[in-house]
């Protein structure tokens, strides 16, 4: 999939301000924008690309995670409806100064009518152009474990009597909520034109041992009251199918949480990975023998 350096379209640096990024992009609008362009194909498909990278670079959310994944990461994970989702054309193109009308079409559409004229032109699913067809979204439930190594999945669905299988590549760290996008592989468009995306959104199966909180697990140890007070070892298992000794210092109390730096799940795209946290339980015993009673009498005639 072919990326797309926003900054680069927009004439500016990856460090520009928010107010630089709206200059560059109203100086850019003011050469391409239909009203002064008069027509011009080209200059509508440039008006287009600068309204697309002004969309994500003018968001803060947005620019931080095309900033994070990059173009090609950014645009698995944003749909064209996501990236002008909330996003005002009609005041942007009044403060600039621009004639033309606004408008939201069908299924999300962004159109636009510029100067009066009859042929509008679209973001995403609209304009002259034959529509884009639906994009479509499948949750698709995964262990821990392929989310941890990464796995291929098969998957089978049926939109309006049209049946499908494919054949998904998921990458590691696809952790619950996580989309991967599968260009074309939407739904047909109704006019002629090209077929919209598929959405992988994943649901994350509960694990028998360990507990996700994001790219992080916990995995909740039991030690006896006597462990918690002297202190003694754990041996953990990791998600890597190996193990660690883990320290459970003396006087440590029962919530606490012993952090195993980089045990965790990994982060799509190699960006590092979460943490193990070893949560330990301390068991109170619920019954005493006779000697364990006389025993905790004359640790509480010492003052505990």
């Amino acid at each position: 999939m072919a990326g797309k350096d926003y900054y680069a379209i927009l004439g500016v640096d990856k460090g520009a301000s928010g107010e630089e990024i709206k200059k560059a992009y109203r100086r850019l609008a003011m050469k391409y924008h239909p009203d002064h362009t008069k027509g011009d194909v080209k200059s509508e498909e440039q008006f287009k690309k600068i309204s697309e990278a002004y969309a994500v670079l003018s968001d803060k959310e947005k620019r931080r995670q095309y900033d994070r994944f990059g173009s090609e990461g950014f645009q698995q994970q944003y749909s064209q409806e996501d990236i002008f989702r909330n996003f005002d054309f009609g005041n942007i193109f009044r403060e600039f100064g621009f004639g033309g009308g606004f408008a939201t079409g069908q299924q999300g559409d962004v159109r636009f009518s510029f100067g009066g004229g009859d042929a509008p032109f679209g973001f995403g699913r609209g304009g002259g152009a034959p529509a884009k067809g639906s994009d479509l979204e499948y949750e698709l439930a995964l262990t821990l474990q392929e989310v941890v190594t990464g796995t291929n999945k098969t998957i089978d669905f049926t939109h309006e009597g049209r049946a499908q299988r494919l054949t998904v590549k998921i990458p590691k760290g696809m952790i619950a909520g996580k989309k991967l996008r599968l260009a074309g592989k939407g739904a047909a468009s109704p006019m002629g034109g090209p077929p919209g995306d598929l959405f992988i959104r994943s649901k994350v199966l509960p694990d028998s041992r360990f507990v996700q909180d994001g790219h992080d697990i916990l995995d909740y140890r039991e030690v006896k009251l006597t462990e918690a007070v002297l202190g003694t070892t754990l041996t953990v298992p990791t998600l890597d199918g190996k193990s660690v000794n883990v320290k459970i210092p003396p006087g440590t109390r029962h919530g606490t949480r012993l952090r195993l730096a980089g045990h965790g799940i990994p982060k799509m795209r190699n960006d590092g990975r979460g943490d193990l946290f070893v949560v330990v339980q301390v068991s109170l015993p619920k019954q005493l023998s006779e000697d364990q009673r006389e025993l905790f009498a004359k640790l509480a005639d010492t003052g505990l």
